[in-house]
């Protein structure tokens, strides 16, 4: 028998969302549950994240009169993500189906207060059991300063913890074009005032998200550690039964007594990792993923025998790369008029207002990177590029991040694509957005490719010509938020080995794992909703509370 220096029912590798719901579910019935963070900070990559859900027949759907439905969203993941083994296998998309709506009442009987994302559509609402009004929810502005002690400076901050509510941010893009975006910034403008006014931190998206969920864990005395990273997993007599962490420079052994689940994210800053396993060329100076997403306990587990599967996949989202060293993404960008995409040959590859996910690998699948935005002067004037309002900063041409041309053929010359090639796309391109039918991929047919668009222009507010300089451009990589591969885990949670049996005593969730939604983003939170759920489903079977 191990030796060990102190003993939890329950040991969570990471503080993501599902760490936290797991632990809450672990102390709801009694026991102890333990959070390990290897970082400073506490909430992984659903802090940084924009704080989504995506859950079909959410209980907020019904109370919004909202047609909704399990066998909807059954025909709908069918349709979307297929079945791609034991991933995406009936069992684990059931529970995901069944456990969804119950982990939203469970966290609204604990003060969750979640807002329904109006018309944010299914990313794939044209196929069977799609959703044009949408399934996501966000949560209400957290006040980081309802953490007690030194929470608050633990918690992680996303990219953007702007306090919007809901859908608000996407209308904060069309300020200069639409009352609705007016409305939205004065109503957001308000809100800081108030909150300035009572001395209040107020913060959005993911952020607000791990606020409330470390809130609940404070109240309820749980134990997170953080600058606590596991180094190994303890097995016995084929059962995983603890972990190991430094502590003042030594081993330290925690026993689990009923389980250890790891939801530690995946790998998107281990370039090695990304050269074994994902499609090239790939980086990490294009990841936007939370900092320690570094993959060694996909790695841990695996030594100890866990199957792997999806590792080359990702939540890709295109992204450029100015010279202050920051990344921007731009899934509100693409999808406006007056911007297109064309590969180094300077033709259209895909339809630019899909989905970020179908967008990046998009990119891989055409071969070349890095391709180029085609921006023209309306773009440049009426929307805000990567959340930057106002004027272009004159340091994006400055330093060559963006390039800008009175003529196609200059332009095509700087980004060196064939000008004949540009211009023929461009000409055709303009003979679409003028009919308002994009005939070769079809942008703007489906409510998720309007959902970015410019309900102001006309006939199709997803489709504008390129035609009044000055043109722009800039390069586009196949950035992500998060590696969306490895440890194969069944319908509890629970870490499936190699030879097809479970691991004992050892589960897993979130981007550590190998997701049911296989290699589709069906609508926005798709990744945020499997690792709670997950996490929750598998903190109640290691403590003898299986869900159905």
């Amino acid at each position: 028998m191990a030796k060990w220096n102190e003993s939890a029912d329950f040991v969570i590798v990471g503080s993501g969302g599902g760490s936290m719901v797991a632990a809450l579910a672990v102390a709801d019935a009694g026991k102890t549950p333990l959070i390990l963070e290897k970082t400073d900070k506490v909430g992984g990559s659903t802090a940084m994240s924009g704080g989504v859900f995506w859950i079909p027949n959410h209980p907020l759907q019904a109370r919004d009169g909202i047609a909704d439905s399990e066998e909807m969203g059954r025909t709908y993941l069918d349709a979307s993500v297929g079945d791609l083994g034991a991933a995406t296998s009936r069992p684990r998309k059931e529970m995901f189906l069944k456990q969804g709506p119950a982990m939203v009442h469970y966290l609204e009987s604990k003060g969750m207060p979640f807002v329904r994302c109006d018309g944010w559509s299914d990313y794939h609402d044209d196929l069977p059991g799609g959703l044009a009004v949408g399934r996501s929810l966000s949560v209400e502005p957290f006040n980081v300063k309802e953490l007690p002690g030194d929470w608050a400076a633990k918690l992680r901050r996303g990219l953007s913890s702007l306090p919007a509510r809901g859908v608000e941010g996407r209308k904060l893009m069309l300020i200069k074009r639409t009352w609705a975006g007016k409305l939205a910034a004065l109503t957001l403008g308000m809100r800081l005032i108030k909150s300035k006014i009572l001395g209040q931190e107020l913060v959005g998206s993911g952020t607000a998200i791990q606020g409330r969920m470390l809130q609940m864990a404070v109240r309820q005395n749980i134990d997170i550690r953080t600058n606590s990273g596991v180094s190994e997993l303890v097995e016995e007599n084929g059962r995983i039964t603890g972990v190991v962490i430094q502590k003042d420079g030594k081993p330290w052994r925690i026993e689990a007594r009923d389980g250890v689940l790891i939801n530690a994210g995946g790998f998107s800053h281990n370039a090695a990792m990304r050269k074994q396993y994902g499609p090239q060329p790939s980086s990490v100076a294009w990841t936007n993923a939370n900092p320690g997403d570094t993959g060694e306990m996909i790695e841990i587990a695996k030594s100890h025998g866990a199957a792997l599967d999806f590792m080359d996949g990702a939540v890709w989202i295109l992204t450029s790369t100015p010279p202050t060293g920051e990344r921007y993404i731009h899934v509100l960008d693409l999808p406006k008029p007056h911007c297109i995409l064309v590969n180094q040959k300077g033709q259209r590859y895909t339809n630019e207002a899909q989905s970020y996910m179908a967008n990046g690998q998009a990119v891989y699948a055409g071969g070349d990177v890095p391709v180029w935005a085609i921006v023209e002067s309306r773009h440049r004037e009426r929307y805000p590029w990567a959340f930057l309002a106002g004027k272009t900063p004159q340091s994006f041409f400055d330093s060559g991040y963006m390039k800008k041309a009175d003529t196609i053929e200059e332009l095509a010359a700087q980004i060196n694509v064939p000008a004949d090639n540009l211009k023929a796309t461009i000409e055709r391109f303009n003979g679409f957005a003028r009919k308002g039918v994009d005939e070769d991929f079809g942008r703007g047919s489906k409510a998720y490719d309007l959902v970015f668009a410019d309900p102001t222009n006309h006939p199709n507010p997803g489709l504008g010509e390129i035609e009044k300089p000055p043109y722009f451009a800039v390069a586009i990589y196949p950035g992500d938020v998060g590696t969306f591969g490895g440890i194969m885990t069944d319908e509890f949670g629970r870490v499936m080995k190699e030879d097809g049996n479970v691991l004992q005593g050892l589960y897993a969730t979130g981007n550590s794992t190998a997701s049911v939604m296989g290699k589709t983003y069906p609508g926005a939170g798709a990744s945020i909703s499997p690792a709670f759920i997950f996490g929750w489903v598998a903190a109640r079977h290691a403590i003898g509370q299986a869900p159905n």
